[in-house]
């Protein structure tokens, strides 16, 4: 059955009913569930089954998002154009019983280790939906395990780059394509459970629209669909109507995580026009070192900052930005990537730091409205030979890259529910699970003192995640950064103790610690530990106003030091027995 060019013919008059278009967004919001716990329940490796670090969407025959899950903000952005891309390149060649599969970021994905699967959803012959399942993978071959290889200089010595294939072709398995694939990835097993999951979720999404369908018609749902993306369009409308017009930019800083090239500026310049906004980037060229992104994933950290500051009830569609356009620089750019660039940090550097330069601007133009900055991701994948099972293991822990959550003009930060790029999607999974999966002993997972960024309202803190291997080597593999440069806060919100609020991993052998803040592979033994710290969220407001109440609760509960309520928030504690509060030193160096 061919593909029906453009959206599915309709009458124009069809009439929606408040009941029916509520029952109808139900629908398709629990399907999007649905397929999310699909994936969940079924998938085979920790970063599925435990860390959540997946996604999902619906679109329909345009093809336009009609519901993106509330799952990773890194992926749902780059979805848009991943998805366009797809239905282009197959143009007639899209049948009833197809599955594609796609990860290249140059045909408009985010990295390559996040897979992604695409089942058109065929009715009477016509093609009506897609169902769109990403996941984050444990490996995707390439010559460092977990994917992600600090010292690669192109996209060729990273990963296993897959461009639109069908691995189902009318209803029939590709079995030499899914063999081709899966041998070339590490640690096979988990690799086809998730993709057995990615595939069983996209058919869980199709067999709820088509029941759908069935129940109240094709013309019905297509304008409650239609509906649905034009409340989301009046939302954001309606929105930056209230923004003043004019320009504004934010510029945010991208720390220098080993490279050698030194930091980097990422600008944003918004244009506000009535009920139109412009977002222009503006990012150095692209370098021999795994940060570049390329522009699908770049729509993801523009998306998430435009969100950050809108912060819109759903429905969460595309028609929240038809009234946004987008120009990410010129190709070549650190935003805009070409091949053979590098890129598997874009997710989540220069991403990150793209979000803060587009939440920046905004703030300029509407500075009560505007969160401060969560923790940047600093992360750990790990690898090595697991005896009970005798095979090879890969994971990336996900429990290492969670970090604090910003602080807002109403309250502090959350705690570990980072980073910034995952939004608080992420989990961390039970502690006993990860050692059940993987030989490792993990000694330690807390939150940390002093690392939340100190303000009026005070940053959420991050996290510590120590580990040792079981029997035998194990290598780590350090990516990420938030490392020198603390997550920004906002409103006057500033640190005077930037140390504790930065990540950094420490490496402990033969009695010594070691201190590691670039981007690196390493390998240690049991007996030995690596302990990945992640940075806090950033505050906001003036912190000499924060109640002297509450720093004090803060130092009671461990997050924030004696030291660190005198230099950052000015109050003086006279020891650590009895946590009297010197009010008269406090006022004169508040004062000061």
């Amino acid at each position: 059955m061919e593909q029906t060019v453009g959206k599915p013919e309709r009458s124009q008059q069809a009439k929606i009913d408040p009941i029916t278009l509520s029952v109808v967004r139900g629908i398709l919001e629990t399907t999007q569930r649905e397929m999310t716990l699909s994936l969940e329940k079924t998938a085979r490796s920790s970063v599925f089954n435990l860390a959540h670090d997946y996604s999902t969407a619906l679109f329909n025959a345009t093809p336009e998002m009609i519901l993106q899950g509330q799952d990773i903000p890194i992926h749902l952005g780059s979805l848009i154009p991943a998805m366009k891309v797809i239905a282009d390149y197959f143009g007639d060649d899209i049948h009833e019983g197809d599955l594609i599969l796609h990860n290249d970021p140059a045909y408009g994905g985010s990295h390559a280790i996040d897979t992604c699967m695409y089942k058109p959803v065929f009715y009477e012959g016509k093609l009506v939906y897609w169902t769109v399942c990403k996941g984050h993978l444990t490996d995707i071959g390439g010559p460092v395990p977990a994917g992600y290889n600090p010292e690669a200089k192109e996209i060729y010595a990273e990963c296993l780059r897959i461009p639109p294939v069908k691995i189902w072709d009318r209803g029939k398995p590709r079995h030499d394509v899914l063999n081709m694939i899966l041998t070339n990835m590490r640690a096979r097993r988990d690799q086809e459970g998730d993709f057995n999951a990615l595939i069983g979720a996209c058919q869980v999404g199709e067999r709820n629209l088509i029941r759908m369908l069935e129940k109240y018609g094709a013309e019905q749902v297509d304008a409650c669909v239609d509906e649905l993306l034009a409340m989301a369009e009046r939302q954001m409308r309606s929105l930056i109507r209230t923004v003043p017009d004019g320009t504004y930019e934010g510029t945010a800083v991208l720390e220098d995580a080993g490279h050698g090239f030194g930091d980097f500026d990422i600008t944003a310049k918004v244009t506000i026009e009535d009920d139109s906004c412009h977002i222009e980037i503006s990012s150095p060229p692209q370098i021999p070192y795994f940060i570049n992104s390329y522009e699908g994933n770049s729509y993801s950290g523009v998306y998430l900052g435009l969100m950050m500051f809108a912060q819109l009830p759903p429905p969460y569609n595309e028609g929240l930005y038809r009234c946004v356009s987008v120009n990410m620089g010129p190709k070549g750019t650190l935003c805009n990537a070409q091949e053979p660039a590098p890129h598997m940090n874009c997710t989540t550097t220069p991403m990150e730091t793209l979000t803060d330069a587009v939440r920046l601007a905004f703030e300029k133009a509407m500075p009560s409205k505007v969160a401060a900055s969560w923790g940047h991701a600093n992360g750990l994948n790990i690898a090595g030979w697991d005896t009970r099972h005798d095979e090879e293991y890969v994971t990336m822990v996900l429990a290492t890259i969670i970090s604090g959550a910003g602080a807002t003009p109403q309250q502090d930060g959350w705690h570990a529910c980072g980073p910034e790029c995952c939004f608080g999607a992420l989990t961390s999974g039970d502690v006993e699970l990860l050692e059940h999966s993987y030989p490792i002993i993990i000694h330690r997972y807390s939150l940390m003192t002093d690392s939340g960024g100190a303000g009026l309202y005070r940053g959420g803190s991050g996290t510590a995640w120590e580990v040792e291997p079981l029997d035998s080597d194990m290598t780590f593999i350090m990516f990420g950064e938030g490392r020198r440069l603390p997550a920004l806060g906002a409103a006057g919100a500033g640190s005077q103790m930037t140390d504790t609020k930065v990540g950094r991993l420490e490496l402990k052998r033969d009695g010594k610690v070691e201190t590691i803040r670039d981007n690196t592979i390493g390998v240690i033994k049991p007996g030995e530990t690596v302990t990945n710290m992640n940075p806090g969220g950033g505050g906001y407001g003036d912190p000499m106003q924060r109640p002297v109440d509450k720093v004090l609760a803060d130092v009671k509960l461990g997050l924030v030091s004696l030291e660190g309520a005198r230099r950052d928030y000015g109050v003086v504690i006279e020891d650590a027995g009895s946590l009297r509060v010197d009010l008269d030193a406090t006022r004169k160096l508040r004062a000061a």
